[in-house]
């Protein structure tokens, strides 16, 4: 039985780093979309990032083929460059031993990836990618919406 084929897209967002973050995703499948979107306080834009993968991903109800679209070279890098595949031979440790940072967010989205067949593709931000740009609004808008400031 064929895979459902899911396109999404993330993108992450904070006032100041560390601050305030937002993190929203829009999925697609088919002719249908849903939009969806948080808030944190005291985060970074990276995990911010990472949190905007991980929520999208984990609404998937059954194993897929993803596309999953980003403007965080660093989310995208740790798949497409390999690093979380080292990162976990290295027991968690960067090449120069050093603690993974945001690692229980990097082994969430290791433990999604093994459940989806996702290509991750890198977008350029804040550009004329509509989806790219509706993920933005959505969380810039949390953090305005849920911000104490």
């Amino acid at each position: 039985m064929a895979r459902k084929k899911v396109i999404i897209y993330t993108d992450g967002a904070c006032s100041g780093n560390p601050g305030d973050g937002g993190w929203g995703a829009v999925l697609k499948y088919g002719e249908r979309e849903m939009e969806i979107s948080g808030f944190e306080e005291n985060t970074t834009n990276n995990q911010m990032e990472l949190k905007a993968a991980i929520e999208a991903l984990k609404r998937l109800k059954e194993p897929c083929d993803v596309e999953l679209s980003s403007d965080s070279a660093y989310l995208v890098n740790g798949f497409e460059k390999g690093w979380i595949y080292n990162w976990k031979r290295n027991g968690w440790k960067t090449s120069g031993k050093e603690a993974v940072k945001n690692v229980e967010l990097w082994m969430e989205l290791d433990r999604l990836n093994k459940i989806h067949e996702i290509k991750w593709i890198k977008v350029k931000g804040h550009s004329d990618n509509e989806y790219n740009n509706r993920c933005d609004k959505l969380a810039t808008g949390e953090i305005k919406k849920n911000s104490k400031k």
